[in-house]
């Protein structure tokens, strides 16, 4: 592109059809900004803009949500009187939706003397990218009155948009009432089971998809692949590796993160490096999701090999990485590593620590028992601490029994909200740790006159527990943790020689990770 350039600036006076090359290979190479400058040259230059040269400039307005500079080529285009054909118009639509001017990208949409199937397909593409419902749903209204259901591809765009809309209930009864359904149709759908957390969904209409003769496309994959690292199908994720290979797909930087991130995450280290180091291109994103899949899978000093071999390579980390890298420390007790880094993270790589950031830090602190220096850590925070990460400095007082900080970290966390049963039930086991048994048994008359009540989750049956035990005994010789009980049942279900593989749906933030409801797949 470089050289490109340099022949470029060389043509005393080029062409509208030399600039358009050029402003749509910058597009092409992910510099929309250059793209755009190119085209005010242009315009010094006296060079006279063509219909590509609109559109072109406007969709590198859209990729950079630069709505100021698209309106200003809008007014041009009004102002010369330029008639603009359909592809231009349907730029238009993009650019202004994806700058979030939906009402204004409708006003272009209504003014159309006739609406191709790509503006059709503009407008409902913003609609769920914006999860704007009400715009859809008027989209969806007019396509049925008009008669134009037996279109396939718009049938397909509106499903997508409602699916993107979260109406994933109404985009499946579209689905079904499709005469022919072509890849896209499925892949909409199956990525809208995806994005809802509705992942045993989506692995069925997989199912159905093969069962159907229908080839996957790489969006198809991707959407599996991540439904199947929610639910820990290995078998089926390992399929869909086997499809990748046996139809020689390209391994894009989007297709094989997913595949990292699936096989981290189902706990085979060696086969997410293995995919990583198949791919042809790798970006930060690739190299963030493998670092937080050796973080997450305890592999802290393996995690900071890839991340020193990551700069070697000149691969430049991003905020996103310094939390994955940060978590690998904290996940593995390595405490002068994580100082370090959070240090370096603003010295060498000029990058503002965030609020996930700090807190990350002092999950590493509270883990390796430095409550006093945690503490410290936040109370000289240049920004202000939030609840999370005084929840973080709580949890880290039940496991060191430091009553004092405890009982400091809940005072904060007051400022912010109303305390959660959980805060309390913290404070109480800190106390009840140290032999205090009276302040434990303050706190829950506390939690009863501000009319806190404790989640109950998981009830146990106290009647299966042993007769000699006292009541709090009883609860929790049978209330262990479920990952134990998962075993067992696995255990009991398969035969003998069967691997059983247990996945742990696990929310985290900084480190305070909350367990849900576990999974099982017998491979």
């Amino acid at each position: 592109m470089d050289y490109a350039l340099s022949i470029f600036h060389n043509v005393d006076e080029p062409d509208s059809l030399a600039c358009n090359i050029m402003i749509r290979s910058l597009i092409y190479q992910h510099s929309p900004l250059g793209a755009i400058l190119l085209f005010k040259k242009m315009r010094e230059n006296s060079a006279e803009p063509d219909e590509f040269t609109f559109s072109s400039v406007l969709k590198a307005c859209s990729r950079l949500r630069a709505l100021r500079e698209g309106e200003q080529i809008h007014a041009h285009i009004v102002k010369c009187g330029f008639k603009v054909n359909g592809f231009t118009e349907n730029t238009m639509i993009l650019m202004y939706a994806s700058c979030g001017e939906l009402d204004v990208a409708r006003r272009v949409f209504d003014g159309l003397p006739e609406r191709a199937l790509m503006a059709w397909n503009s407008m409902m593409g913003a609609c769920g990218r914006l999860a704007n419902l009400e715009l859809g749903e008027w989209i969806g209204e007019y396509i049925e009155a008009n008669g134009l259901k037996g279109n396939i591809a718009l049938v397909t765009s509106l499903v997508d948009m409602y699916a993107k809309c979260g109406q994933v209930d109404t985009a499946r009864r579209l689905f079904d009432r499709m005469d022919r359904r072509h890849n896209v149709a499925w892949s909409a759908m199956i990525s809208g089971y995806s994005q809802a957390d509705r992942c045993r969904e989506a692995l069925g209409l997989f199912h159905d998809m093969q069962k159907a003769n229908v080839d996957p496309n790489e969006v198809t994959l991707v959407s599996v692949l991540w439904s199947c690292a929610v639910l820990g199908a290995l078998e089926t994720g390992k399929w869909v590796e086997f499809y990748i290979k046996k139809k020689k797909m390209k391994l894009t930087v989007t297709l094989g993160t997913t595949l990292i991130d699936f096989y981290a995450k189902c706990g085979c280290v060696d086969s997410s490096i293995e995919a990583f180091n198949r791919m042809p291109a790798v970006n930060v994103i690739s190299w963030t999701v493998l670092i937080q899949g050796l973080a997450s899978n305890g592999q802290g000093m393996r995690a900071l090999e890839y991340f020193q071999l990551m700069q070697e390579k000149n691969i430049k980390p991003n905020d996103v990485t310094f939390i994955a890298i940060l978590s690998a420390c904290g996940h593995t007790g390595l405490v002068d590593e994580g100082r370090n880094l959070f240090t370096r993270m603003s010295r060498d790589f000029r990058i503002e620590p965030r609020i996930e950031h700090y807190g990350s830090m002092v999950d590493i602190l509270g883990r390796a028992g430095l409550i006093e220096e945690a503490y410290q850590f936040i109370k000289n925070m240049p920004i202000q601490p939030n609840v999370v990460v005084w929840r973080t400095l709580l949890a880290s007082c039940r496991a060191q029994k430091n009553v004092e900080i405890g009982e400091e970290s809940l005072k904060h966390i007051t400022t912010f909200e109303t305390p959660h049963s959980r805060e309390y039930i913290l404070l109480s086991n800190i106390y009840a740790s140290v032999g205090r048994t009276d302040d434990a048994l303050r706190v829950g008359y506390q939690m009863r006159e501000k009319g806190i009540e404790k989640a109950p989750g998981y009830v146990p049956n106290t009647a299966d527990a042993r007769l000699d035990a006292e009541d709090d005994d009883k609860e929790a010789s049978v209330s262990h943790h479920s990952e134990k009980l998962a075993m067992a049942f696995g255990l009991n279900r398969t035969a003998p020689g069967t691997t059983l593989r247990i996945s742990k749906n696990l929310k985290s933030l900084y480190g305070l990770s909350q367990r849900n409801e576990d999974d099982i797949e017998g491979i």
